[in-house]
């Protein structure tokens, strides 16, 4: 398999709980449906895909800032699923929802408009999830305050 190929194996474990390895990595997650599928053993499926996107923002904000010298640490990321019903009744993830928060007021980091309107498209995993699901990414400032909310 390339270098470029994250991979991912997964073994069951039980019913719909799996040991989840990532590349060479020792150790190992445990993922797992909530009930009544599974016991909740583990982060479920949607956690998983709301956390890699939740990471990849962080990543692509962190890394947009960093690109003007700017040090906005520590951030921390929220993130949910919003799960439904599609028209044949199946559950689906209908929407995914991030949002961020800078570690320091907005005040004090330059160029802060250009980093905002630019980070979303770093975003190689929130990108490509979006093709297909909405992704609504809001970002705050260390006081709390709303610099982006969804479109």
């Amino acid at each position: 398999m390339p270098d470029t190929q994250p991979q991912v194996v997964l073994e069951q474990q039980q019913d719909y709980r799996f040991t989840v390895r990532f590349e060479s990595r020792p150790s190992a997650w445990v993922a797992d449906e909530n009930p009544p599928l599974g016991g909740a053993a583990g982060p479920s499926p949607a956690q998983l895909l709301v956390a890699a996107v939740a990471n990849c923002m962080s990543d692509s904000l962190l890394f947009a800032l960093r690109k003007f010298k700017q040090a906005p640490e520590p951030l921390r990321a929220e993130g949910w699923a919003d799960i439904g019903r599609n028209p044949e009744g199946r559950l689906r993830v209908l929407a995914l929802h991030v949002v961020l928060q800078l570690g320091v007021p907005a005040a004090s980091l330059e160029h802060l408009d250009r980093v905002l309107a630019q980070f979303e498209g770093f975003c190689t995993v929130g990108q490509s999830v979006a093709q297909g699901i909405p992704v609504h990414v809001t970002v705050k400032d260390g006081t709390g305050a709303v610099l982006k909310a969804p479109a």
